[in-house]
């Protein structure tokens, strides 16, 4: 396995601009050529249903942690975007004897992936990737929380890394401090009044605009579904859609360590994916009709985006992220003058967004439409925290918001 990694072999000029624009580190802040996800999945009466717990067969735990640096090459005759570094961290928690299986299994994966050992503890290292495996009877994280383990559990951790690369203590610990968190408690859902447009917006001008996948989707980029695909968060129950999706609970049935040891350049081609389609991805007509709104002083402030795409600031809005692990409810500056907050393909409140936009006296608007299809299925899929006083508006983005603009008189 070589890095860098090739994502895209040949950049079009308008995309390496792009690139220096909105890709590039931005000192003081985030880097948004770094991608990071997190999945922590635990057994709770309350997610029974996903996670398979019951009195007899509970206290497993699993965590997935990843980070992927992006970056331009331009050592050829045309730019190429490369994946630079990569981080892949899985823990489990399990009974002894499926965490010994476990261990078994990824030790022969190593060796089937031709992995070779380095001779320093338990660590193997397959051109300029490391893998390093380690087995807890009480892993530091739980003693660090004082969290009891299970009677009768073990833990085991890998991690799948860039030769040289070094993640600090606090970013390590991020998942874990998510972990304590708890469990995330749904909303309660309302009853919102439904509405074919956006017309009775126009009584609550101006707005500012919060936007999930929604956008995002119509513009190309794969739902998160498809993380949880790559990194094997979720496994479907059935053939079709309806039949839900189950969490992936027992190391015996965890394929993505599997994947990364036995077939590594194809599976770190896999990791990378969403970044491919996002770069590839170009701002649409929801996100021209929504400057077109901000440029008339409809829209005001930043959106407050849910993506990593830079699609809003591609089109040139500015861009609140709400997109964070460390911080649980990220800057939201809402305007004096708003009246309103535009909702835009976004399932749920996960960053307070709108509780905060209510508890100054904004009144919700949801463009959603409260469905989604995967893999040929369709399924109901309602706006979780929409209630009285809401007005949610079932559409898609952009004929819903084209409408607003001409109820607007804006031209796009």
């Amino acid at each position: 396995m070589l890095l860098p990694h090739v994502v895209i072999d040949s950049l079009t000029d308008d995309q390496s601009a792009m690139w220096r624009e909105h890709f590039a580190p931005e000192p003081g802040n985030r880097d948004p050529g770094i991608e990071e996800g997190i999945w922590r999945r635990t057994q709770d009466p309350r997610n029974a249903e996903q996670s398979g717990w019951t009195e007899d067969d509970n206290g497993r735990r699993r965590v997935v942690h990843y980070r992927l640096h992006y970056g331009i090459d331009r050592s050829r005759p045309t730019d190429r975007l490369v994946a630079e570094e990569l981080y892949l961290y899985v823990s489990w928690l399990a009974p002894a004897d499926e965490v010994a299986a476990h261990c078994a299994d990824l030790k022969k994966w190593l060796f089937e992936g031709r992995w070779k050992p380095t001779g320093e503890g338990a660590t193997w290292r397959r051109g300029d990737l490391y893998a390093t495996l380690t087995e807890y009877d009480v892993h530091p994280q739980d003693d660090r929380a004082d969290r009891d383990t299970p009677t009768g559990f073990r833990s085991i951790d890998m991690v799948i890394q860039s030769v040289d690369y070094h993640l600090p203590r606090a970013s390590r610990n991020v998942p874990w401090d998510v972990l304590a968190g708890g469990m995330r408690i749904k909303e309660e859902r309302g009853t919102p009044e439904y509405a074919e447009d956006l017309s009775g917006l126009l009584e609550h001008l101006p707005f500012v605009v919060e936007a999930g996948c929604g956008t995002s989707i119509e513009a190309g980029v794969p739902p998160l579904h498809f993380l949880h695909e790559v990194y094997r968060v979720t496994a479907r129950r059935g053939n079709d859609l309806t039949q839900g999706y189950a969490f992936t609970m027992t190391p015996a049935e965890d394929i993505l360590v599997q994947e990364v040891l036995t077939d590594t350049e194809r599976k770190v081609d896999d990791m990378v994916g969403m970044f491919r389609h996002l770069l590839q991805a170009r701002p649409t007509a929801a996100h021209r009709v929504l400057k077109a709104l901000h440029d008339a002083g409809y829209a005001i402030g930043p959106v407050a985006t849910h993506n990593f795409d830079r699609l809003f600031a591609r089109a040139g809005l500015p861009e609140a992220l709400m997109r964070r692990y460390d911080q649980r409810t990220p800057d939201m500056h809402y305007p004096p003058q708003a009246k309103a907050l535009l909702v835009i393909g976004l399932h749920a409140d996960r960053r307070d967004v709108q509780k905060r936009a209510r508890a100054i006296g904004l009144k919700v608007f949801f463009v959603d439409t409260e469905g989604v299809t995967e893999h040929g299925s369709h399924k109901e899929y309602l706006i979780e925290g929409a209630g009285e006083g809401d007005v949610v508006v079932r559409s898609e983005a952009i004929p819903a918001l084209h409408r607003l603009a001409e109820l607007l008189s804006v031209r796009c």
